[in-house]
């Protein structure tokens, strides 16, 4: 691995106020951003990231690159969960491993944006169409999940105080408008329908304020983490193990096979990050309703605490070093 690289990913500021915001809460300091603030930044950084993913399909002719990367991001969220399940159901419940399998099969986007900065920053970019990507890569992991759990699950007695399961359609539509999906799905469609000298008129709020956004965000997320993390340290080495192996796993297979997708270097760095990541948003709120026997004090902290961490600090340099060697 290119030692600079890591370095210089090391020190990132953005980087530097996660490590902050993880220190804060470990000296029990006061420290605090306001819950409205952080739901603003969060809504502001995948409206910022969807319309200069739109602007940027707009700019680029429809080709069978694009389309083959659409179909291999959608093909990576439903086999993420298709074998991560199998490990998981050993030593989980059926509903947790599901669960589990979801998360992991799922993407973050704000790794997505953490990716996208690092890429800045070694003056790379990526095709718009990669965002959409990652939003389509929402929503399979979900359904698969909620599939494997019904099958394994169909011969279990049903508890009399069960809540009611939810259809598969209603998990699919959920999924779908869930708020995180339908803010950057949506300002993906703008992006690229938008008039662009009228689109210009945004661009200092989509792009020169983007990184200082990024850095308070993950302040908060510092601080959520170091919280998260004691609610699963008691259950031995298997899932802190899972949370940075199966991820690692994931990202270093698809550093190899995306180049049979595409020869551009950021494609691919995105395509390893989606893989490798888990969602702490758009799942959880899934699984809300699909799987309300699960733990999220298991899955989201595995996420949030662990594989976010890992991916933005050595996943990163990681999957670019394989990238450019390969």
């Amino acid at each position: 691995m290119d030692f600079e690289i890591l370095l210089a990913n090391l020190t990132n500021p953005t980087l530097l106020f996660f490590v902050l915001g993880i220190l804060a809460t470990l000296l029990k300091s006061d420290l605090e951003i306001p819950k409205p603030s952080t739901k603003f930044i969060s809504l502001y950084l995948l409206f910022a990231i969807g319309f200069r993913g739109g602007q940027e399909l707009a700019h680029s002719d429809f080709n069978s690159e694009i389309l083959f990367s659409v179909l291999f991001g959608l093909a990576l969220a439903a086999l993420v969960p298709l074998y991560t399940f199998f490990i998981l159901k050993r030593r989980m419940s059926i509903s947790d491993a599901g669960a589990v399998a979801a998360t992991y099969g799922s993407v973050s986007a704000v790794t997505f944006v953490a990716t996208a900065s690092f890429l800045e920053a070694q003056q790379l970019t990526f095709g718009g169409h990669m965002v959409a990507v990652m939003a389509l890569m929402e929503s399979p992991a979900i359904i698969v999940g909620v599939i494997l759990m019904r099958q394994y699950e169909a011969a279990l007695p049903e508890h009399p105080d069960a809540p009611p399961r939810q259809s598969l359609k209603s998990i699919v539509l959920h999924s779908f408008t869930n708020g995180s999906v339908l803010l950057i799905l949506g300002s993906l469609l703008i992006g690229l329908i938008a008039d662009t000298k009228q689109a210009e008129g945004i661009k200092p709020f989509t792009t020169d304020i983007f990184k200082g956004f990024l850095a308070i965000f993950l302040l908060e997320m510092g601080m959520v983490t170091a919280q998260r993390f004691s609610a699963f340290k008691n259950y031995g080495f298997f899932l802190p193990l899972f949370a940075i192996l199966v991820p690692a796993f994931n990202g270093i297979l698809t550093a190899f096979l995306s180049g049979f997708i595409t020869a551009d270097i950021g494609n691919r760095l995105i395509f390893s990050i989606l893989a490798a990541s888990a969602s702490y948003i758009a799942v959880p709120a899934a699984m809300q309703m699909a799987a309300p026997k699960a733990n999220p004090g298991l899955y989201i902290p595995m996420a949030l605490g662990l594989t976010f961490p890992f991916n933005i600090t050595i996943g990163l340099p990681l999957y670019f070093e394989i990238i450019q060697r390969f």
